[in-house]
């Protein structure tokens, strides 16, 4: 995928993180593409949920899964608005993902290089490529004025 599309299919992503800010979440959004077509998308739904594992990328994953019929999601782009943290990540991982695409990046609990590097752990049997930095600034700004709103 070129970096237009890169840029639209994150705009998806950014939908949900707003959506999902809407309901009082952290605003992180994911979206799951296969040859240019929108699988899933989701938004953190951990406060709607009552859920530490409700992440928009495993919730994503998730309904990627359904719409495939199995666990494995080949020949799909997972774009989400925050990188990934370590659960996340290993989900990633299981689900065999080929490609991840990320926003900003988080350095407190990253696992795309920031704090970890699962994605690519030479020990595990998959290693999807990585893109970062896609709509950087308004992924960022977005998570910024939410815990800005927060503390104020």
């Amino acid at each position: 995928m070129n970096a237009g599309n890169h840029e639209a299919a994150m705009a998806i992503a950014l939908e949900e993180a707003r959506a999902a800010e809407g309901h009082g979440d952290v605003p992180i959004g994911a979206a799951i593409f296969r040859e240019g077509e929108l699988l899933a998308r989701a938004g953190n739904e951990r406060e709607l949920r009552r859920d530490p594992t409700a992440h928009a990328e495993v919730l994503a994953i998730q309904a990627a899964a359904e719409v495939l019929g199995g666990w494995r999601l080949p020949e799909t782009t997972l774009y989400v608005t925050l990188e990934p943290c370590a659960m996340c990540a290993g989900a990633i991982v299981l689900a065999r993902i080929p490609r991840v695409v990320y926003g900003t990046a988080d350095p407190k609990a990253g696992a795309a290089g920031s704090v970890l590097d699962v994605l690519r752990e030479p020990a595990l049997n998959h290693r999807p490529e990585v893109v970062a930095g896609v709509r950087e600034a308004e992924c960022a700004t977005l998570l910024r004025e939410f815990f800005a709103s927060r503390r104020g």
